[in-house]
C-alpha cells in the first residue's frame, strides 16, 4: 500500500499557524490535501499534525488526520511517526503541507522509481532553475546529482560552482542548476531508518534534513519534473499563493 502523509506543523516561525492560513476561503491544509488526492498512485492520504487546531479543522473537512507529538523536529520525522502507527504501508510519500497547489502528476512521478526498481529506497523531485532570483535565494534548495540520477549534495548556496564562467544568466541557460522540490518517497524501512538516525552535521549546518540521508550513505533517486509548485513559507509567499488561486480556472479550484 502507498500512503501519502502531509506533515502539518502549526508553530511555523516565519508564518505562525501556517496550515490554517486562508486561501480562497479555505485553510491551506485543505488545498494541499485536495491537490494531493489527485495523485493516482496513492492508496491512502493522511495529515499528521502536532496541534489540535489543525486536527479539528481536518475533522471539519473530513480529512483523515493523526496527532503526533509536538517535539518532533522535521516533517519527515513527523511522517515517520505517523507511518509507524499504520499497518500495510509499504511506500510512504512525504508531501509538504505548505504546497497548496502541488500537482498529482508530480507525486506520481516521484513514486514511479520505487515501483520499477527495487533497488531505489528513496526518491524526490528536481526542476531546472530558470530564474536568477531562485539561484541566489537560500529558500530555494539547490541539488547536484550523479550520472545515475542519485543526489550527491543539497545546498542553499548555488551549486555547482562554475569555475570558468561567472555569467550566471548564461549558466542558467546552459542548464547547470537544479532546484529541489521537497517531496520525498520512502520505502517504509528506509523511512524508519532515517528517523532513527541522529541529526547529522551537514543537516544542522544547512538546515536541510535530506542531508541526513546522504551523510549516512542512503541513496536518493532524483526525478526531473517540468511541473512547478508554490511553497508557502512567509507572508509574502501567502499573498502570492492567494493571487495564484484567484487566477486558476474554476474547475481547478478546491471545492
Amino acid at each position: 500500500m502507498i500512503v501519502g502523509i502531509i506533515p502539518a506543523r502549526y508553530a511555523s516561525t516565519r508564518l505562525p499557524g501556517k496550515p490554517l492560513c486562508d486561501i480562497g476561503g479555505k485553510p491551506m491544509i485543505y488545498h494541499t490535501y485536495i491537490s494531493a488526492k489527485k495523485a493516482k498512485l496513492i492508496d491512502r492520504l493522511i495529515v499528521a499534525t502536532d496541534d489540535m487546531r489543525v486536527y479539528d479543522v481536518c475533522e471539519e473537512y473530513g480529512i483523515d488526520c493523526h496527532l503526533t507529538p509536538d517535539d518532533i523536529n522535521t516533517g519527515t520525522d513527523r511522517a515517520a511517526f505517523a507511518a509507524s502507527e499504520l499497518t500495510g504501508a509499504d511506500i510512504i510519500v512525504n508531501i509538504q503541507g505548505d504546497e497548496p497547489f502541488i500537482s498529482g502528476n508530480m507525486i506520481d512521478q516521484a513514486i514511479e522509481p520505487l515501483l520499477f526498481d527495487s533497488n531505489v529506497k528513496v526518491s524526490t523531485l528536481i526542476k531546472k532553475i530558470i530564474l536568477l532570483e531562485e539561484l541566489f535565494s537560500p529558500a530555494t534548495v539547490k541539488v547536484v546529482f550523479d550520472m545515475h540520477n542519485f543526489a550527491i549534495y543539497f545546498s542553499r548556496s548555488p551549486i555547482p560552482f562554475v569555475r570558468d564562467e561567472n555569467d550566471f544568466e548564461k549558466n542558467i541557460q546552459a542548464g547547470y542548476y537544479y532546484k529541489h522540490i521537497g517531496l520525498y518517497v520512502f520505502r517504509a524501512k528506509s523511512l524508519f531508518k532515517f528517523s532513527s538516525l541522529p541529526a547529522s552535521d551537514l543537516e544542522q549546518i544547512e538546515k536541510l534534513e535530506q542531508l541526513r540521508l546522504i551523510e549516512n550513505g542512503i541513496k536518493m533517486k532524483v526525478v526531473e519534473t517540468t511541473y512547478n509548485s508554490i511553497s508557502v513559507d512567509t507572508p509574502e509567499d501567502l499573498e502570492r499563493a492567494r493571487e495564484h488561486y484567484y487566477q486558476l480556472p474554476d474547475d481547478r479550484k478546491a471545492e
